[in-house]
């Protein structure tokens, strides 16, 4: 007898939620009146790539359970770092991540990198750990890999300085103080 399976697709869950997401964000900045455009935008292209994160990290997700959907698969998942490593998965998960220190800093006013790079840390290994759950309890067909881990982790700290060289410029401050979501916080070079 085969196993109770679910399919969840990527695109009937990505769209609306990101619809959704430009949808509150607006009436956020609106209540908070800090509705502008450049604000606006930010907070659009931040929720979007939430969901390309997300879309990247869990979607589709083919999940089966109940008593003939065998042991999980755990080849799946990776504690050893290294030893496996796909370059390109290293290179796509570093990349993913890169715009991660711009969102934090536009959206939630976080600028240091002794807050960056924890929080680029615990947000991989909560993807990773759900992952591992996943593939663990509902046989699901993602991989939790200590080496999304660290280049994620790297991802982030990379957009990092490379943002903190893009503030050194006069017209990079002055674009990003407009599309800051935190008001009062100024995106000076801090490290």
């Amino acid at each position: 007898m085969p196993p109770d399976e679910l399919v969840v697709p990527a695109l009937p869950i990505l769209v609306p939620l990101g619809v959704l997401l430009m949808i509150v964000s607006w009436a956020g900045l609106r209540r908070h009146d800090l509705l502008s455009a450049p604000r606006l935008a930010t907070a659009w292209l931040a929720g979007w790539y939430l969901v390309a994160v997300l879309g990247a990290t869990m979607l589709p997700l083919h999940l089966s359970w109940g008593p003939y959907a065998g042991e999980p698969a755990y080849y799946r998942i990776i504690l050893v770092p290294l030893t496996t490593m796909r370059v390109d998965d290293f290179v796509l998960n570093t990349v993913m991540t890169l715009p991660l220190a711009a969102v934090l800093r536009l959206v939630f006013g976080v600028h240091d990198k002794v807050r960056v790079v924890p929080i680029a840390l615990a947000l991989s290994a909560s993807i990773e750990i759900t992952q591992a759950i996943i593939v663990l309890t509902v046989h699901g067909n993602r991989w939790a890999d200590v080496n999304d881990l660290i280049s994620n982790t790297l991802g982030a700290y990379l957009g990092y300085l490379a943002l903190k060289r893009l503030l050194r410029f006069e017209v990079v401050r002055r674009v990003a103080e407009r599309c800051a979501l935190v008001p009062g916080r100024s995106p000076a070079i801090r490290s």
